[in-house]
């Protein structure tokens, strides 16, 4: 007897974000501001990866991605593809990129760093390592990983 598999539909215009870091895409509609009474979300959590083993899928319709989005979603899941839908049709497809810095995504998390002092300053931190993650505030020069990026979302 055939196991009976379930459909997803697919979304006419829109992005599809792939390849999340299981169990993170909860963490990325936080981002994304999802969601909400206007948009359209379809979430797959655990689904297995013939590359990662486990990976989380989201759907969103009539919405494209821009790049600050991206660069944060590139924080919680790094192996994520962005496949951008039009008409039913992928018409773009790219994985997230780490920018060189990061600016006001994350907060540092050293209580003395000048960010948190109530000054007009914007968060900038410097990708020290893409795996695991790694980051280097600008300012204090407190290294930040991915534990402590995650308690941020």
């Amino acid at each position: 007897m055939k196991k009976p598999e379930m459909k997803v539909e697919p979304i006419k215009n829109g992005t599809v974000i792939d390849h999340i870091t299981a169990n993170k895409s909860l963490h990325v509609l936080k981002i994304l501001g999802l969601p909400n009474e206007d948009t359209n979300v379809t979430i797959a959590m655990n689904v297995s990866s013939g590359k990662a083993g486990k990976k989380d899928i989201v759907k969103i319709e009539k919405r494209e991605l821009d790049s600050s989005e991206l660069d944060q979603i590139a924080l919680l899941a790094p192996q994520a593809t962005i496949n951008i839908i039009r008409d039913y049709n992928v018409v773009a497809k790219d994985k997230v990129r780490f920018m060189k810095e990061l600016k006001s995504i994350i907060k540092c998390v050293n209580p003395n760093c000048i960010t948190n002092a109530n000054e007009p300053i914007e968060s900038r931190f410097h990708l020290i390592k893409k795996s695991p993650i790694l980051l280097r505030c600008h300012y204090c020069e407190r290294l930040i990983d991915a534990k402590e990026i995650d308690k941020q979302f």
